[in-house]
């Protein structure tokens, strides 16, 4: 290629990124510019000085025809040299997950992240702005989590608002630095000296003038030198594209105007059939047409050399005669059975409103299109819509297609104002609105809003709509307890009633009951109008399962939906799995679940899963011992709780006691109250709580759970009263076949807990070789899971009973600064000075002297760096908006 003339600031500041993604930096550079102004030639620049480099340099090029393809703008960078970025195999595999957009940038993002470790590389998309849909999603996901990678990204796009700029730069600022160069025209000077490039020689004056009014666009500049363009007339491009055409054969400019209908890039087999002429009769006239500088030959594919050559040829086309091609064209690809999707296009750039054809052929193309590229087939559906006449019988039809593949794109808010202008008898829809339309438009909103609580009474009867209908409109009247349980032979109907069953007894905490209602509810659910969807089911139904005892089981099961199910609901089965990995003890799997539920919420634009994400987070983050950790990831009630008690707070233990039944881990937070609070009363209310659960589902967990507080304090009162012999015989025997109970249990958490209660208690009723034995066990269990703030206190009740061990487990060093620096005294004393109370007062609260108290004032104003009461309550109430103590 010749040199880049006037460019030579913006392939500097390329280059600079690409030395900083050589040097482990990756960045995301949008080249945005008008047609023609030289986007591609920077970008080809920087490709080469890239390969000389050694950078592994993968390109592509968007066109407009893409959108009906899914990935087709990114496959070919995917795919091309001789060591490809995907092999085959894989490539196939992300083939398979066209359907699921989040597993499908998940999974590059990983073949990507293996193949691009420490290597270096360049990867480009020229005319991004006809990217498909797909592309735009994936980029936007592949891109933030190659965030650690050696590569430089490079869009080239035209301007426009909305574009693909926005859209990336939202999703990835926060992770790669996002560079945005704007190309302006050429100077005259740089245009002279391209145009000098072109011929050869210096430019003549008279050309110097004529190159003038090219107006720094270096296409125009090249196409002027090559007499394709004539700067003299205002539409200067299609009069020298004229001309230049009109000097090739009457097959040539037939062939042009062909495949300028068709678009950018074309098959010249498609045009051979479109035109009647054999390959071989067309292959003179292709060759006039590339030797005319207006055709590339791409091997299995033929294109304009440039977006504006096509454009200047398709001026020469009447409209009539573009219009009777794209019938011509939709007609051929209908016939040759590759698809109405494929067909779409063509039938859209000519259909008259009420063309009842076109209308049927494109909701059919919409349907095709769904499973793989849902935001196309929406696009499709809506211009359908727009095709249908407002009195006709199918504007109602189409109507409920637009609804039903909103829904499917979770656009709930499009979905409902869409429906009330179809149904609220405006000027979108002026036919007869009949019940049965009324009836299934409802059902297909129904299953989401009860799902946001939103259930409205008048919606769930519409007079005259068939039996089947209103059968199904009555159970979710039932789902939503406005009505009884009734008999229905209607498999949707039935479904819906052992839903509405199944979420009682999920509330009322009767897991093992749920868990049957919903999976019979899951089976009778289907994909006909008012199904509320199977997916959504199975996940309340794993988690009764989970809840049921069946915790391997669930899991089992829910990391096989994950990889197979509705990408969408990635943040809400992320969530179920790292409620579930919790249970297990398995941590890093927990950490690592909540945190893609978190990031995926994002991606979708869903966060109704994010504070539970958010509480486990946490509830890990205290397990661990890092209390500030906990303390930012989430700010519920029983976290503060928990908190608090870490200080040393142990009346906080009463706050245990809201916890909602759903709160991941209920049960363990139930113990911790009944074991640690100093009053009786809030453990015995502790003990009836974990009791009734029991009661209402009596499985190992929470039978367990309920025995074991229950023994643990009748224990530790039979041996307050030392008299009480029998008695301490007695529970400790209890507590012993507790622990027994829980062997081999999946939730290793509880094991080790039960294990820890029963050495403490044994302890205290004087039996050392007993406890120091279950406490062993303890240690043994909460190190192997990274448990290290229990492992840790675990650890010195061994050390404070005498035991000795050449090494013991390395326990986190307290910081020498910061509010993680406190003792949990020091803790207590500075909250309840930021409360506002004295030395004394605090004293009387502690049971401690003032000159305690004093002591430990002095040590926590020397770790936070404050000096004064001010500046300790100002922290305070930065740190936790209220002292977690008021």
């Amino acid at each position: 290629m010749g040199p880049l003339r006037g460019r030579s600031g913006e392939l500097g500041q390329l280059l600079e990124a690409l030395r900083a993604a050589e040097g482990g930096t990756a960045s995301l550079t949008v080249v945005t510019g008008e047609p023609g102004i030289g986007k591609s030639a920077l970008v080809r620049a920087l490709v080469e000085q890239a390969e000389r480099r050694g950078v592994l340099v993968a390109q592509a090029a968007a066109h407009q025809t893409d959108e009906i393809s899914p990935l087709a703008s990114l496959a070919p960078a995917l795919r091309t040299g001789v060591e490809p970025l995907v092999s085959t195999e894989h490539f196939l595999e992300l083939a398979g997950l066209n359907g699921q957009p989040l597993w499908l940038g998940e999974r590059l993002a990983d073949l990507l992240g293996r193949r691009l470790d420490g290597v270096p590389a360049l990867i480009v998309l020229d005319d991004a702005q006809w990217a498909d849909p797909l592309t735009n999603f994936v980029l936007r996901i592949v891109i933030a989590r190659l965030s650690r990678a050696k590569v430089m990204w490079v869009l080239a796009t035209r301007p426009g608002p909305g574009a693909l700029f926005d859209q990336l730069v939202d999703a990835v600022r926060d992770q790669v630095p996002v560079h945005a160069m704007q190309l302006a025209p050429l100077s005259t000077e740089a245009v002279l000296e391209l145009a000098a490039d072109r011929l050869g020689s210096p430019v003549d004056p008279s050309l110097s003038v004529r190159l003038g009014g090219v107006q720094g666009v270096p296409f125009l500049a090249e196409q002027l030198v090559a007499g394709l363009y004539l700067a003299d007339l205002p539409d200067g491009l299609v009069e020298g594209v004229r001309r230049r055409v009109s000097s090739t054969s009457e097959l040539c400019q037939e062939l042009l105007r062909t495949a300028a209908v068709f678009g950018s890039e074309f098959q010249l087999d498609d045009v051979a059939v479109l035109m009647g002429d054999s390959i071989a009769k067309l292959a003179g006239a292709l060759e006039e047409a590339i030797r005319a500088g207006l055709l590339a030959d791409g091997t299995s594919t033929l294109s304009f050399r440039h977006e504006l050559l096509r454009a200047a040829v398709l001026a020469e086309v009447p409209p009539s005669a573009q219009r009777a091609l794209h019938k011509a064209i939709a007609d051929q690809l209908l016939s040759s059975g590759q698809g109405a999707s494929a067909a779409a296009p063509h039938i859209l750039a000519t259909a008259a409103a009420g063309d009842v054809g076109a209308i049927i052929t494109l909701r059919e193309a919409a349907q095709e299109l769904l499973p793989t590229m849902s935001i196309t087939a929406l696009k499709v559906i809506q211009e359908t819509f727009e095709l249908t006449l407002p009195e006709s019988r199918l504007r109602g039809e189409v109507g409920e297609d637009v609804i039903a593949i909103l829904l499917r794109l979770r656009q709930f808010a499009q979905a409902e104002a869409f429906a009330e202008d179809l149904l609220g008898g405006t000027a979108l829809y002026r036919g007869p609105v009949s019940p049965d339309l009324r009836a299934s438009i409802m059902l297909r909103l129904l299953p989401h809003r009860w799902a946001t609580g939103r259930l409205g009474e008048s919606e769930l009867d519409v007079p005259g709509a068939s039996a089947q209908l209103a059968e199904r409109l009555r159970s979710y009247r039932v789902l939503g307890r406005l009505e009884a349980p009734f008999e229905t032979t209607d498999a949707v109907a039935l479904g819906i009633q052992h839903l509405a069953a199944a979420e009682r007894a999920q509330r009322a905490g009767r897991y093992a009951e749920a868990r049957d209602l919903y999976r019979e509810a899951r089976l009778a659910a289907g994909e006909q109008v008012g199904s509320h969807p199977a997916i959504h089911i199975e996940m309340a139904e794993l988690f009764c399962q989970a809840q049921a005892d069946e915790l391997t089981t669930a899991l089992t099961r829910l990391k096989d939906l994950l990889g197979a199910s509705d990408s969408w609901l990635a943040p809400q089965l992320s969530v179920l799995r790292a409620r579930l990995e919790l249970a297990t003890g398995n941590l890093p799997a927990a950490t690592e679940a909540a945190t893609s539920c978190i990031r995926w919420s994002a991606e979708v634009h869903d966060n109704t899963s994010e504070p539970t994400a958010r509480q486990i987070l946490a509830l890990i983050a205290l397990l661990k011992g890092h209390p500030t950790e906990a303390r930012e990831q989430s700010p519920d009630p029983q976290i503060r709780a928990l908190l608090a008690i870490a200080d040393g707070d142990l009346s906080a233990a009463t706050k245990l006691l809201d916890t909602p039944l759903d709160f991941p881990e209920r049960h363990d937070l139930l113990i911790m109250a009944a074991t640690t609070a100093p009053d009786p009363k809030t453990a015995a209310q502790a003990a009836d709580l974990l009791s009734a659960q029991a009661e209402a589902t009596p499985t190992r967990t929470f039978q367990a759970a309920a025995q074991l507080v229950t023994a643990h304090n009748q224990l530790r009162e039979a041996t307050a009263a030392s008299t009480d012999v029998v008695g301490v015989a007695g529970a400790r025997a209890r507590l012993v076949a507790v622990v027994e109970l829980l062997v081999g249990s999946p939730r290793r958490l509880l094991v080790a807990r039960a294990d820890e209660l029963l050495g403490r208690a044994e302890l205290e009723a004087g039996e050392r070789a007993a406890g120091v034995a279950a406490l062993e066990r303890a240690l043994g269990r909460y190190t192997e899971l990274g448990a290290a703030a229990p492992a840790g206190k675990v650890q010195a009740v061994l050390q404070a009973a005498g035991v000795r061990r050449r090494k013991w487990a390395a326990v986190p060093q307290r910081p020498e600064s910061g509010w993680d620096a406190l003792t949990p005294m020091e803790r207590r004393v500075a909250l309840l000075v930021a409360e506002g109370h004295t030395n004394r007062s605090a004293a009387d609260e502690l049971v401690l002297s003032a000159s305690t108290v004093g002591t430990h004032l002095r040590a926590a104003f020397g770790k936070l760096g404050v000096n004064s009461r001010v500046q300790l309550t100002r922290l305070v109430l930065e740190r936790f908006a209220s002292p977690p103590n008021a």
